[in-house]
């Protein structure tokens, strides 16, 4: 987190005020642990999922996307354990009512009015739901609480399709499910969330390298969008913590301000996965190694990120609060949103530096010419010190001003978000210049 970002109260508050993040229902009240983004927290979505989707498919040549439905047959879950292991150690407070994690509390009593606890009991996290007008145990099905499942069950059918060559991944982008006993901390635990994963299937017995591999791909993901490197840090799971599937997991964790807690998780899932699903299933899952001439069940490195906890990361490093000098030379607190450009929701917006028509027409028309290639803004209104200051809390990089010069030289002032640096730029060499600003990387790595 920033230095003046101690608590989650203020990025609360600029998200809602600059339409980032909403309570969801909230002329009703609100509905617990739900939320709602707004025009530039769609935006952000957008652009991380686009950032994640470049990086690891698109750069790559060893990784395919898939997009699966929200429900599966439930020998799906059978299958992967779901139905067995997937559930939180719950107690109430005798009490006041309320319902804890008894994994998340250290101590017998309540911790909100020091009342007597139940006994523990587990409570399985899957929501579940019924198929057709009949609500039966024959039309039972649940909302997935993850999307690895499905890239397993798909796996034979994308890896023919694509001819695919071990090692290979196949990733997606979807919504899952968990009914969390705990919830809370803003958008970082919710009950409705996003996650973006990665099967990246192996040999067998080549998982050190290549979770090594993944480790370090993934937490340098997030150096190059801009988070901060001393508030990353790697936590690698003791034995009694691993899930049911895992044979090592290390998390990426992030200091938010209400604590270190897990960003992302690289976890070594052997072959649990297809070797269930071929069990349950009766169909073979194995892969046909031309080179060895032998079937092999292969082994499973998973990279997996909640949208959210990532978009919570971002915003989160990016506030600050700090003084800047006025267009008189007094110093003034600004906040600012310093988002990478590639993750900012608008990218440029346009200003005429007052409300006369030459000055509008040209700002309009400069904004016409870049809306095609990025998300733009367009603001007349108020003085241009506080336009500035409007864009700095929406993250928006630069800031093009039309003034009574640029009717006569053909330049525009644009402001650097950060630095607060004017450029004097040619209109005919604007998009260029702009261009360069906010080009995407593609750089991709595979290890030695």
């Amino acid at each position: 987190m920033s230095d003046n970002l101690k608590s989650m109260d203020k990025l609360v508050s600029l998200c809602k005020r600059r339409g980032y993040v909403y309570p969801n229902s909230e002329i009703y009240g609100g509905f617990a642990s739900t939320w709602d983004y707004g025009p530039l927290g769609a935006e952000l979505l957008i652009n991380i999922r686009q950032a994640w989707w470049r990086d690891t498919i698109t750069a790559r040549d060893d990784v395919v996307g898939l997009n699966s439905a929200i429900l599966s047959h439930p020998g799906v879950w059978q299958a992967s354990g779901h139905l067995e292991h997937f559930s939180d150690p719950l107690v109430d407070c005798k009490q006041c009512k309320r319902r804890f994690r008894a994994d998340q509390i250290d101590r017998d009593a309540c911790p909100e009015c020091d009342g007597e606890l139940t006994d523990v009991r587990q409570f399985n996290t899957m929501f579940k739901t019924f198929v057709g007008p009949v609500e039966d145990d024959a039309s039972a099905a649940y909302l997935r609480p993850e999307t690895a499942q499905a890239i397993f069950a798909n796996f034979r059918n994308v890896q023919q399709s694509s001819r695919m060559k071990l090692p290979f991944g196949i990733a997606q982008i979807g919504k899952a499910f968990r009914n969390e006993i705990t919830t809370g901390n803003f958008i970082f635990r919710t009950r409705e969330f996003e996650m973006m994963e990665m099967e990246y299937f192996i040999p067998p017995g080549e998982d050190e390298k290549w979770f090594k591999y993944w480790i370090s791909e993934r937490i340098s993901w997030y150096r190059r969008y801009g988070l901060n490197s001393d508030k990353l840090h790697l936590r690698a799971h003791d034995k009694a913590e691993l899930a049911h599937y895992s044979r090592g997991t290390t998390d990426i964790e992030y200091d938010y301000p209400f604590g270190r807690s897990e960003l992302e998780g690289v976890a070594n899932r052997g072959d649990y996965d297809l070797g269930r699903h071929q069990e349950v299933s009766g169909r073979d899952l194995t892969y046909f190694d031309d080179a060895t001439g032998q079937h092999v069940l292969p082994w499973v490195v998973e990279p997996s990120v909640g949208v959210d906890r990532c978009a919570l990361a971002f915003l989160t490093d990016a506030y600050h609060e700090e003084e800047v000098p006025s267009a008189s030379g007094k110093m003034q607190r600004r906040t600012v949103l310093r988002l990478d450009p590639r993750l900012a929701p608008v990218k440029v917006a346009f200003f005429p530096l007052i409300k006369r028509e030459p000055l509008q027409a040209l700002a309009k028309e400069l904004q016409d010419l870049a809306r095609s290639e990025w998300l733009t803004y367009y603001d007349e209104t108020g003085a241009i010190g506080r336009r500035y200051r409007r864009q700095d809390e929406a993250g928006t990089p630069y800031c093009v001003t039309v003034d009574f010069d640029s009717l006569e030289d053909g330049a525009v002032t644009v402001r650097d978000r950060d630095t607060l640096v004017q450029d004097r730029i040619s209109t005919a060499e604007l998009m260029d210049y702009l261009r360069e600003k906010l080009a995407w990387s593609r750089e991709a790595k595979t290890p030695a």
